[in-house]
Formats: structure tokens, sequence, C-alpha cells
């Protein structure tokens, strides 16, 4: 495709109204209620959110991972903490995660600080988990080169036969849960013209109190 006919792509993004007003009263009372929308409107793994880190080098890396958990103190995802991502949070400890809703014309952007789960808050999601999800889990080196595929798929048979008599597959102790406790959580919604709608709850670093403000598109 040339750069030519990546110029002329475009899409008008419509007159969907959203102002303060609309808002819920919290950044994650919001959040859950675009989550719920987007879910209901049929968008494919609505939770799947673009989560961007910076090494110890200040090099930036972004990656689709998934929201597995929502309430005031942030949002959870998990993963091995062998990974590149949990190497980046380890020296940086801050990240964005971006929500995007293309069919609904919607982002939501989070920024913030991140801290580890616990074991105890890991152990009840990973019970959730399917078992071949889990299975995958102690299988993958993750973020490290593997030989071939022939070799991830024998690792994988070898951990399935490992617990293949074990009720409940145990939780890996390296693969667990970060949290973003966001400071800024942006809510986009494009309209006509490109004068789409920003609204940002900015929390104050002193006392907690957040904000919303609206920002030029």
């Amino acid at each position: 495709m040339s750069g030519t006919q990546l110029a002329a792509m475009r899409l008008d993004y419509g007159q969907r109204v959203f102002d303060v007003a609309d808002l819920a009263s919290t950044w994650h009372g919001q959040l859950a209620h675009w989550l719920a929308e987007a879910r209901d409107d049929g968008v494919v793994e609505p939770n799947a959110m673009v989560l961007g880190t910076v090494d110890r080098h200040g090099d930036p890396a972004s990656r689709t991972v998934l929201c597995k958990g929502l309430d005031p103190r942030g949002i959870v995802f998990y993963t091995n903490f062998g990974s590149a991502k949990s190497g980046d949070l380890r020296a940086t400890p801050r990240a964005s995660a971006t929500f995007p809703w293309f069919s609904q014309h919607r982002q939501v952007h989070v920024r913030g600080r991140v801290e580890m789960l616990g074991r105890e808050e890991t152990d009840a999601y990973w019970r959730t988990r399917p078992r071949g999800s889990q299975l995958g889990a102690w299988a993958s080196p993750q973020s490290q080169q593997v030989a071939d595929r022939e070799s991830l798929d024998a690792t994988l048979e070898a951990f399935t036969r490992r617990f293949a008599e074990t009720e409940y597959v145990p939780l890996p102790p390296n693969w667990g849960g970060w949290r973003v406790d966001p400071d800024s959580v942006e809510f986009w919604q494009g309209r006509s013209n490109r004068m789409h709608d920003r609204l940002r709850f900015d929390a104050d670093a002193s006392t907690g109190v957040w904000t919303v403000r609206r920002l030029g598109p």
C-alpha cells in the first residue's frame, strides 16, 4: 500500500455527544460503563488494551494484553514475571494502557504507577483460567528465544503429562498480576471534523482528589 493511499484513508466519526454531564462520578465507574457498552455492542475482546512500558535504557515498548481486573485501585493484567514487560515494569514502575474501541469511535487512556499483585489475589484469578491456559503459562518461556515451534509444543506436552493426575494445576512461581494505579484516565469520543471530545480525570498528587478536565481535540 502506498503512502498516497494511506493519506487518503479517513472516516468521519459522526455526532455522538459526550460531555462532562455524561460522565460517571468516578473514572472506574465510567470505564466499567464503557466496557459494558463495548461488550454489548459486540466489540471483539473489549477488555483488550495496548500496554506501554519503558525499559531501563529508556526504550519504549507496547503490546496488547487483556484487562482482567477493574476497581478503584486500578486495572489489572497477568503475565509471566520473566517477560519483557515485567522487566520493564521493574525498571520503570509506570505504565500506560489504551483501550481502542474502533467500531465505537472511542478510546480510553490510562496512565499511572504499577504494583505487583499479591499471591492470594493472583491465585484467586488463576483458578478461573481454563486448564489449557494454565498449562500454557507453565510451558511458555515468555519473551525468551526458543529453538522452534516443535520444542515449544513438546514443553507443553511435558507439562500436560506432569499435571495429568492433578485436579488443579498449581500457580507457577514466576507468573502473576500487575496493577496500574492511575493518576490520569482520559475518555476519548470521536466527533466530526476531528473535533473530538476528550475528558480526563486527573488525580492531585498530594490529596488524591480527582478533577475532570476537557482537552482540545
